[in-house]
């Protein structure tokens, strides 16, 4: 017990030191592992942290291809990765978004929403770029039909089981960061709400030998999050800066359309014409009928919430725009009506029956005033 007070009130120990150093300690951390790929005796051990797991060689008409499957050593590069990521989100923090914040002058909300809004752009960006080129050089856009064909696609090339991984450690990266970055409660749920679908999506791709069509759904889904955050960065910047959104709107619909046609093209037509359609654990084949009707219900069922999130997005944005327009027009007219009996006073007198009248009340001259 004496040990365990002691241990509290160490700094080590203390909430305040891990939410200020958790990126130190996910350095030292890394650099361990580093340090350990020096020795022979740690070496082995250290390549498990790094390089993806489970990998043979497969003969082809050019020679051998090294491909890999997944496995339980995976949650170890996962584990690595994931402090990787924490010490880039620590550095995109530190380097670029506080210096901007510094010179926005942003209110406790707005800088919450901008620092997440940044973290996203870097994030989705990054991985649009890559996910693109997986995309390309594997001939997965050239070849449609490979989608599906010689399903369950077992075996990976390195890229893409890599990519995957680092998928998986970034939105589990993004729990602890919840805590590090003193996240508000209010916002707490809605970013569980995206993260845990992100996790679900990912994992089920991977795990139930669905990759390629994951790779394709995640470049969608990606262009989309990019345009949201990068718009939400010009209108904290500037209110008045709104294009961006209606970009990401139209983005937004096309690639929920193109997620379901596509979705229901490779599983509903794509996976049924196959001729193995039993379900075989160890060689990894879960095309049946059963499990083709889960996947296509979780996938409308996803794309129909963010549909309707996207539905309730505009109808508020359209609801605040109208009220701010009301609200000038009202302003407008009272400042209006304000200065229109001051118009009227053009000269140092006033009009008495037709009359100008002078200050002291004493007559200058007679006047006959226009009928309006």
């Amino acid at each position: 017990m004496a040990f365990r007070r002691r241990a509290k009130s160490h700094p080590l120990f203390s909430q305040e030191f891990l939410i200020h150093n958790h990126a130190d300690i996910g350095f030292c951390l890394v650099l361990c592992v580093l340090i350990a790929l020096m020795f022979e005796v740690t070496a082995k051990t250290a390549f498990l942290f790094i390089l993806p797991q489970y990998n043979i060689s497969v003969p082809t008409a050019d020679g051998e291809v090294v491909l890999y499957h997944y496995g339980l050593k995976d949650l170890v590069t996962i584990l690595f990765y994931i402090f990787i990521a924490i010490i880039l989100h620590a550095v995109v923090q530190e380097y670029a978004l506080d210096k901007i914040n510094r010179r926005l002058h942003l209110s406790k909300i707005k800088h919450s929403k901008f620092n997440e809004s940044g973290q996203l752009v870097a994030f989705h960006l990054t991985s649009m770029v890559w996910c693109l080129y997986v995309v390309v050089t594997e001939g997965y856009l050239s070849n449609p039909k490979s989608l599906w064909e010689s399903y369950p696609h077992v075996h990976l090339p390195f890229q893409v089981k890599f990519f995957y991984l680092c998928q998986l450690a970034y939105w589990l990266h993004a729990l602890p960061e919840l805590y590090f970055q003193k996240v508000r409660k209010e916002e707490i749920p809605r970013q569980l709400q995206y993260i845990s679908l992100y996790l679900v999506h990912i994992l089920g791709a991977y795990l139930l030998n669905l990759t390629r069509l994951g790779l394709i759904l995640l470049l969608l889904q990606y262009m989309a999050e990019f345009l949201f955050h990068l718009a939400r960065l010009f209108y904290f910047t500037d209110e008045n800066n709104e294009k961006l959104f209606n970009a990401w709107a139209g983005v937004f619909v096309i690639s929920r359309l193109f997620t379901l046609t596509l979705s229901v093209l490779v599983i509903g037509f794509g996976l049924a014409r196959m001729e193995n359609q039993t379900f075989d654990l160890e060689k990894g084949n879960f095309n049946t009928l059963l499990f083709r009707m889960c996947v296509l219900l979780l996938l409308c069922f996803s794309q129909a919430w963010m549909m309707w999130r996207f539905i309730h997005f505009q109808l508020r944005r359209w609801r605040e725009y109208w009220n701010e327009q009301s609200a000038k027009r009202r302003v407008a007219t009272a400042v209006h009506g304000k200065q229109q009996p001051k118009a009227i006073k053009k000269e140092s007198g006033s009009h008495e029956n037709g009359v100008v009248k002078a200050e002291n009340g004493t007559s200058l001259r007679t006047k006959k005033l226009k009928s309006p």
